[in-house]
């Protein structure tokens, strides 16, 4: 099987590693240095804007396609650029070839949820966005199953908690503090790909919430990471002490009030193995990179 990549960056790259030897792989990218780290992989790389119908024009016809680029961390307009409009171009210039492909999965983000104070959500529960950006994904959501069902495509969501990983542990972040309360709900970048390469080879597999077994309080994986870095428990604060921060954006303000958990038993039942099924076994190699640098 042939599978594009479209923003083969953080998950994408990992994804190309794992594809890597069993199926033929075509990473897409803006930058010089994207194109570079594609071929890195083993994938074949190709230079091009998914925004751009005629740029895209140079990918290779692909039987599964994955739609994981970003925005860059910007605003909601950005976002609305690559998410809904990027996606909307990708589906219609890859379906309106003569062999299009069969399968696309789409990489969103459980922020598509908003707030369920600490109740668990899963992929029946209703979406309830909260700000621009999460409505933007949810509109892109919409797009990947409706509109490639249009063009005869099978459709699916891979809905990410948050991601970490290499160069994406945020040790730092926990151990100085301060930690505000809440929880999180993570997974590992390896499994995230593993998640959306699950899909490509799974008609069930429409809609996943790709998080692992164990969501946990903030304070909790903070103290827990100081004790295995052999460090001081880092400074707390509640939700109301960061609240009354000055200078808070009015999104910032709804993130740290939206408070939900993650649930994967439906990637569970249908048969998704983890490689790191809790953040113990998935911090433990920056761990000891820590302790033997400290």
């Amino acid at each position: 099987m042939r599978v594009g990549i479209l923003g083969c960056g953080y998950v994408g790259l990992e994804l190309a590693r794992q594809l890597h030897g069993t199926h033929d792989v075509v990473g897409v990218r803006r930058s010089p240095e994207g194109i570079d780290a594609i071929e890195a992989t083993g994938a074949t790389a190709v230079r091009a804007d998914v925004t751009d119908p005629d740029e895209l024009a140079s990918v290779p016809d692909v039987d599964a396609l994955v739609f994981a680029a970003s925005s860059g961390g910007r605003g909601a307009a950005a976002a609305e650029r690559v998410y809904v409009e990027g996606l909307r171009t990708a589906i219609e210039a890859f379906g309106s070839r003569a062999s299009p492909p069969e399968r696309l999965v789409y990489t969103s983000s459980t922020g598509v949820y908003g707030d369920h104070d600490g109740a668990f959500v899963d992929e029946d529960t209703p979406l309830d966005p909260t700000t621009e950006k999460t409505r933007v994904l949810a509109e892109a959501e919409r797009i990947a199953r409706e509109l490639a069902a249009e063009y005869g495509i099978d459709g699916g969501v891979a809905r990410f908690a948050g991601l970490y990983g290499p160069n994406r542990y945020r040790l730092g972040r926990y151990l100085e503090g301060p930690v505000t309360e809440g929880y999180l709900n993570m997974i590992h970048r390896e499994d995230a790909a593993g998640i959306v390469r699950f899909m490509l080879g799974s008609t069930d597999a429409e809609l996943l919430v790709a998080v692992d077994d164990e969501p946990v309080e903030k304070w909790a994986f903070a103290d827990w990471l100081a004790g295995e870095c052999g460090a001081d428990p880092p400074r707390k604060r509640t939700e109301a002490e960061r609240l009354d921060e000055e200078g808070l954006s009015e999104a910032a303000r709804r993130r740290i009030l939206t408070s939900k958990r993650c649930s994967n038993d439906r990637v569970r039942e249908l048969g998704y193995e983890f490689r790191y099924p809790t953040y113990r076994e998935g911090y433990r190699a920056a761990i000891n990179a820590y302790c033997e640098t400290n």
